[in-house]
């Protein structure tokens, strides 16, 4: 028995007779030790040299945006809960995409392949989004060398040990968003006016099964923003974490807790969760974005936080 007379030294409590396995097993905290952990916070980072490795790669293969060292991960991730990673298909070769994930979201940087997905097949081109289910049989197969963005909720399954639900249960199915609908969905966007109480021009992207959410997969979203010419998205924060790539812009660049973080093609800048940022144009053309949010969590637990500074 511990003598510590604050609650908060005390160490873990062991069960003091235990008469089976179930027993032995049953571990006991209070409010003073339960609640002190320290975890090192999600940094803020622009990744850079990423994805010029995966430009100038020669081998098919995946390249992760990976920060689970500094953040004390046992497995690599992101932020907590979401991995991205560059991957590269080399002409007439295959890479396996069968990860164990609820989904994961894709942007074709450049080139053109097919890919199945269980007993469905799609053309991928330039510019192209797509939505794969995890735990479901799939694979590109490149017609030219081919580059690829992704993220993915790989942390959270590893963080609680858990294996993606497939066929009709499954969270998400395969959807793709061809690159051409989708510069048709975003003059659609904007033909209308943006007002106070929205963050621009952005097209955000959904699917048959999480419509009613709004949401890309259960817990994670994705928006195309924009900034039009030599212009800003004004400081804001929110409770989700964010990986954002940088589609075009130049010159532009973000500031995330004051630091500032200058875009380069294709880079992958990190927000963590509740700092501040905001997003800056000093161009002459559109600048375009890709954000995925772990937002889907804080939307159902009506905790997402948004707002301006």
């Amino acid at each position: 028995m511990s003598t510590a007379n604050d609650m908060a030294e005390m160490p873990v409590q062991l069960p003091r007779n235990p008469v089976n396995e179930a027993e032995a097993r049953s571990r006991y905290f209070n409010s003073g030790n339960a609640f002190n952990i320290k975890l090192p916070p999600v940094p803020g980072h622009i990744f850079t040299d990423e994805p010029a490795k995966a430009m100038a790669m020669q081998k098919t293969g995946f390249i992760n945006c990976d920060q689970s060292g500094k953040m004390q991960c046992a497995f690599p991730a992101t932020t907590p809960l979401m991995l991205a990673r560059y991957a590269v298909v080399k002409a007439d070769e295959t890479l396996d995409t069968t990860l164990i994930n609820t989904a994961s979201i894709w942007y074709v940087i450049k080139g053109k392949a097919g890919i199945v997905v269980g007993d469905e097949t799609a053309v991928l081109g330039t510019g192209d989004v797509f939505l794969l289910p995890g735990g479901v049989t799939s694979a590109i197969t490149a017609d030219e060398d081919s580059v690829f963005w992704a993220v993915g909720n790989d942390p959270q399954l590893k963080f609680d040990t858990s294996v993606p639900v497939t066929g009709k249960d499954a969270a998400v199915e395969f959807v793709h968003y061809p690159a051409g609908e989708i510069a048709h969905q975003l003059d659609v966007v904007y033909g209308s006016n943006a007002n106070a109480n929205t963050s621009g021009h952005a097209l955000i992207f959904s699917a048959v099964k999480t419509e009613a959410a709004r949401n890309i997969t259960p817990t994670m979203t994705l928006s195309l923003n924009t900034l039009k010419p030599k212009s800003e998205q004004p400081p804001h924060k929110h409770n989700s974490a964010a990986i954002t790539l940088v589609v075009a812009g130049d010159p532009a660049y973000s500031m995330v807790a004051e630091q500032k973080c200058d875009w380069s093609p294709w880079a992958t800048l990190v927000t963590p969760p509740a700092a501040k940022h905001s997003h800056h144009n000093d161009g002459n053309g559109r600048a375009e974005f890709l954000i995925v949010q772990d937002g889907g969590f804080y939307y159902h637990a009506r905790t997402m936080g948004f707002e301006f500074y």
